[in-house]
């Protein structure tokens, strides 16, 4: 038998950064994937970032995770999000080559020599004297830690059309259920489930019938370790289509063969995230939806349709897709399907992701019942990380919902039973103003300091932190004199009057003036060198400071409360509601933050705890 201190049982977005984290420690660390699968493949969507992710890939950056790094080298497509709208809201998304970025995960994870990688199925998972005795179907391991990311692969089946078939995504079989592999612990009753649209040949389609959308040379790297600029494989462009009418009633009309709507498929499916069928009953009067023609790669034959995920039967997928105009004479090359699997009760995981009744065992990713590669390697991070503190008898690491969008998903996620997969998205997040990506830095370093680990991250970061109180004291204590010249210099460059003496600072906030290219412009003129990461996230705190003081000022009492440590079976002894009390019981939350989020707990019995429990 072989023995380890961490063992991560899948090797997909979760897996790959626990154990790239867990790593960092000195620990030995076993990888443990399904045959045929490459590490850190990406099924769905080959893109990383978006709104709300984008901000997580930045925090995984600043936290030493390896995703950032894996999407600088493999982007093909780089775009802002919501590029019209606030700083806070805006996030970097990248189109990537899926095979180029899984040949890179293997390769970043081969280097490190306390990772062994093992692609065997693993058929069970038992406690054995204080740690945990894996079987695969050819080996024997024993951890102490063990992180369980299997994604879509519990229980995994496969559907388009009438077609149903076992498996954990297309052409990969799929592993036992939870309860086959460890008894133990508890999945819902309800199983999940999310879909794929077909992959087209892409010499197939007419893209002059497209509007294209080119690769944006203005938008930063995810690493802060590389020049942000820098490309490192060549630029494509992405394009949009529209469905139409003919699109929708060729899928209205087969609505009894879809397996979403048949019967056939039992699982939920995410809300954010619908298949076509789902938006043409969703919205009976609207025909036109976008496409998005993404390519999967620089030498790959396929573009990934996004937008029009389907189960439908293939020839009917055939059909509605050559109603897109410059998709007319499109050439399928792998169907469209939907995958329903087996999902982990997070209710009975703590706020380090271990389960609660079984000390040691973690579970991260899509088995937590999320969606997305982003959300998947974000509670890797936290499980990897945690799994190796304990370790090593060390503090937990755990992340403020206040100051990271990966501490928001980690209270929603443990705080209830999931009914739909979850999708994190900026709106979830109390603090958007403060949680930005451009600070994402500033936000983690205390974490990231935290963990006690010294490399090459932990030199940047102190380097950026300290570039950056620099500039910030410089900002609040310039001062701008009311004098003609400078007067008239206000009005060239659209600044506004200037009627009395005010400081740098008081310019940036101007409501008229971009606080970015302000900064930027006026410490060339006196001069100063900053680098342009520290200006970008200088100027945008500065100009959003005043918000940000007032609305901690409105939600401290809030926020103090909610990191109260609570008792919960102090909660369900007291004069409660039996409802709410089948809920405590049921989800143990520990702090009054996670009480609060509990679906259905009363306004009377937080009033009861805050009056009565906390001190």
């Amino acid at each position: 038998m072989q023995t380890y201190d961490i063992a991560i049982v899948g090797g997909g977005h979760a897996g790959v950064e626990a154990a790239w984290i867990a790593a960092q420690f000195d620990l030995k660390v076993l990888i443990l994937s399904m045959p045929g699968v490459g590490l850190a493949s990406a099924p769905c969507n080959p893109a990383i970032g978006g709104v709300g992710k984008g901000q997580v890939v930045r925090e995984i950056d600043a936290l030493g995770g390896l995703m950032s790094r894996l999407a600088d080298s493999s982007a093909i497509q780089y775009r802002i999000l919501n590029e019209s709208k606030g700083y806070a809201v805006q996030s970097t998304r990248v189109q990537v080559d899926k095979d180029l970025y899984t040949e890179n995960a293997e390769a970043y994870i081969n280097r490190v020599s306390n990772i062994n990688v093992v692609k065997e199925k693993v058929v069970s998972i038992k406690e054995s004297d204080g740690c945990y005795a894996i079987s695969t179907e050819k080996n024997n391991f024993k951890v102490k830690k063990c992180i369980v990311t299997t994604g879509t692969f519990l229980n995994g089946k496969l559907h388009t059309g009438e077609e149903s078939t076992s498996g954990g995504r297309v052409d990969c079989e799929m592993s036992p259920g939870m309860k086959e592999i460890f008894s133990k612990v508890s999945t819902l009753e309800t199983r999940f489930k999310t879909g794929t649209p077909a992959r087209v040949n892409k010499d197939s389609l007419d893209y002059s019938k497209f509007v294209e959308q080119k690769s944006d040379p203005k938008t930063k790297n995810f690493s802060s370790l590389n020049d942000p600029y820098k490309r490192f494989v060549e630029q494509v462009s992405c394009y949009i289509a529209h469905t139409n009418e003919n699109t929708l009633n060729i899928i209205r009309e087969n609505k009894e063969r879809s397996p979403i709507y048949n019967g056939q498929i039992k699982g939920v499916g995410p809300r954010y995230c619908p298949s076509i069928e789902d938006k043409a009953f969703r919205y009976p009067d609207r025909h036109t939806h976008h496409v998005f023609v993404e390519p999967e790669g620089l030498k790959a034959s396929t573009i990934y349709p996004n937008g029009v995920s389907t189960s439908l039967p293939k020839e009917v997928q055939l059909e509605f897709l050559r109603t897109i105009e410059g998709f007319d004479k499109c050439e399928i090359e792998i169907y469209g399907y939907a995958v329903e699997y087996d999902v982990v009760d997070t209710s009975k995981l703590s706020d380090c992701l271990e389960y609660i009744d079984l000390p040691g065992l973690y579970f991260a990713g899509q088995v937590n019942g999320t969606s997305g590669y982003e959300e998947a390697a974000g509670q890797g991070l936290i499980a990897g990380a945690n799994a190796a503190l304990s370790l090593l008898g060390k503090d937990k690491l755990v992340l403020d919902r206040s100051d990271s969008y990966i501490g928001v998903m980690v209270e929603d996620l443990i705080s209830n039973k999931r009914d739909e997969p979850y999708r994190l998205f900026t709106a979830r997040s109390e603090n958007r103003l403060y949680v930005r990506e451009d600070n994402s830095i500033n936000r983690m370093a205390k974490y990231r300091n935290s963990l006690g680990l010294n490399t090459e991250v932990d030199e940047y970061q102190q380097s950026f932190l300290d570039e950056y109180d620099i500039l910030w004291n410089l900002v609040k204590k310039t001062s701008i004199y009311a004098t003609e010249k400078n007067k008239n210099y206000f009005k060239s460059v659209s600044y506004g009057e200037l009627s009395k003496n005010i400081t740098l600072e008081e310019l940036i906030r101007r409501s008229q003036v971009d606080p970015v290219e302000t900064l930027e412009r006026e410490l060339a003129n006196r001069g100063a060198s900053f680098s342009p990461e520290v200006i970008y996230a200088c100027a945008i705190s500065i100009k959003y400071e005043g918000y940000i003081n007032r609305s901690t000022i409105e939600n401290e009492r809030i926020y103090r409360l909610g990191k109260k440590v609570i008792n919960w079976k102090s909660i369900v002894s007291g004069n409660i509601s039996n409802e709410c009390r089948q809920r405590i019981e049921e989800v143990k939350p520990t702090t009054f933050s996670q009480l609060q989020r509990i679906d259905g707990i009363r306004p009377a019995t937080l009033a009861f705890v805050a009056g009565n429990i906390i001190q």
